[in-house]
């Protein structure tokens, strides 16, 4: 764990709960040790300080290689920053470009860490819960890791997508789901068709703890996405 980390850990935590006081349940379901990947939907920018914030656990997290990526000193700083919270780099370009990206987390996993991943590649545009990328199941297999379904719920009224400040006072709640069964996926290649079948398993239980109505594509890209 960096240093910044740590010391986010016992201040922007802390100070995160305090004041969403999100509702938690189902923390149990989160392995004290070893791989695991925490498989969330995404309502908005503070999903990734919020999950983390309620876990035991230290949380890696994917971002999209622009940040680590910008020019001159400031991009000097960003790319530091992003890796002093545990991020990790990786192309969302989509198509198998953004698949084998997903390989800069195998070690994280490798080594018993856990990861965060949004499985829509993207904030929600409208609430609802869009198609789920295969990446978040090849990952779960190869590592092998524990799969986790969480869901979010308000944060999208915190800090809606175009909000530059959060909107304090609206009910935020996680719910962290039993970790999915791929026995049957386990133990060799697993083709295509079974990369989709485990993220309709999980975009599935994703579903049930939200209730959020289900679009069956994948959720456009935005310039600004996180």
């Amino acid at each position: 764990m960096s240093a910044l980390y740590a010391i986010g850990k016992h201040t922007v935590a802390p100070l995160t709960r305090l004041i969403l006081r999100p509702k938690v349940t189902g923390l149990d379901n989160v392995p004290k040790t070893g791989a695991a990947i925490l498989a969330c939907n995404h309502l908005s920018v503070i999903d990734s300080i919020v999950m983390p914030a309620v876990m035991s656990r230290n949380v890696y997290f994917l971002a999209k290689d622009d940040y680590f990526l910008m020019p001159g000193l400031k991009g000097v700083v960003m790319k530091q920053l992003m890796y002093g919270l545990n991020q990790i780099p990786v192309d969302r370009s989509g198509g198998r470009a953004s698949l084998m990206a997903l390989d800069a987390a195998l070690p994280v996993l490798r080594d018993g860490h856990v990861l965060g991943i949004y499985p829509e590649g993207t904030r929600s545009p409208d609430g609802r819960l869009y198609r789920g990328r295969p990446g978040v199941a090849k990952l779960a297999l190869d590592a092998p890791a524990q799969l986790i379904p969480i869901g979010i719920l308000g944060t999208g009224d915190v800090q809606p997508i175009g909000a530059n400040v959060p909107r304090l006072g609206a009910p935020v709640e996680i719910r962290v789901g039993e970790p999915l069964d791929l026995s049957q996926w386990r133990g060799g290649e697993v083709d295509s068709k079974g990369l989709r079948e485990v993220t309709h398993k999980l975009m599935s239980a994703i579903q049930k703890l939200t209730g959020q109505e289900y679009v069956g594509r994948y959720a456009p890209k935005r310039e600004t996405s996180a």
